[in-house]
């Protein structure tokens, strides 16, 4: 087990995460959640945690979150829980790709109460967004070059985002099984993410709307995990381009090494970004 795993779960403080990808380098939509993220966790007396969300080991590169450390340095964001130093220092619990042992841990216990099975679907038999279910009674070993499945039952999750108000999903409607990791050997963004909030106590997640659908079923999985009550969910409108496309790190949007370079200071950035936040910070 993940040495790490449950260190904050009897801490009474606050404590939320800004956990960004390292498959681009960050942009003023990045700045954004986390002026969100830490005003929210300054007012509540609360904690940051700082999370590289490099599961997917494909699209992940070294040198961008070499970048996205550097420019959380230069603006000013200093987390609370594995400061930027600690991902320098080499393994840390705060990156996902040093995590294996820890997701394996949570999946065993599914594993054994029969909830996860080996689907061998490629991308070509997964023409709706819902999984229906095609290699669940198949009996696929849990083999490195198959994708492995959680069972996601009939059932509506309800919740009460802090921005949005009353929210009713129902996860087997959405996605249906759950694909926990691929036949490439990657966790997936539902599983890594649930159980690092999980094991680390995370008591708030503050993020995008474009997450808005994940969170029932991140709620379904965090029970499955063991987790009585899930965290408090904020979901903050995007900063978009265009009135139906988001600022995107892939598309080269708005990059804060851009901005750098082009003069502007820490002051500004963050000064462009408060323009651009939604939501109330205090």
């Amino acid at each position: 087990m993940d040495p790490q795993a449950g260190l904050h779960l009897l801490d009474p403080v606050p404590l939320t995460r800004f956990a960004p990808a390292p498959t681009g380098f960050l942009h003023i939509g990045h700045v954004v959640n986390a002026l969100c993220v830490w005003r929210f966790a300054r007012a509540a007396g609360g904690r940051v945690l700082l999370r590289v969300e490099d599961h997917d080991r494909q699209r992940s590169r070294p040198h961008y979150e070499r970048a996205l450390l550097e420019d959380l340095d230069w603006l000013g964001f200093d987390p609370d829980i594995y400061p930027t130093d600690a991902f320098r220092s080499g393994q840390c619990s705060g990156r996902q790709s040093d995590r294996d042992g820890a997701y394996r841990f949570a999946l065993a216990s599914l594993i054994a109460r029969g909830l996860v099975y080996g689907c061998d679907c490629s991308r070509q038999q997964l023409e709706s967004r819902v999984y229906l279910g095609r290699c669940r009674d198949r009996g696929i070993p849990l083999r490195d070059d198959v994708g492995w499945r959680l069972r996601v039952n009939a059932g509506v999750e309800t919740f009460v985002d802090l921005a949005l108000g009353r929210q009713v999903q129902t996860p087997s409607m959405q996605c249906g099984d759950l694909l926990i990791r691929d036949r490439l050997g990657n966790w997936t963004y539902q599983w890594a993410a649930t159980t690092d909030d999980t094991l680390q106590g995370i008591t708030h997640v503050i993020r995008g709307i474009d997450l808005l659908e994940s969170t029932g079923r991140q709620i379904y999985l965090a029970r499955l995990l063991g987790r009585e009550s899930p965290p408090a969910f904020l979901h903050h409108p995007l900063v978009m381009k265009s009135p139906d496309q988001k600022v995107s790190k892939s598309d080269g949007d708005t990059g804060i090494r851009a901005m750098r370079d082009d003069g502007w200071s820490a002051e500004q950035v963050i000064g462009y970004a408060e323009s651009l936040v939604p939501v109330p910070l205090s």
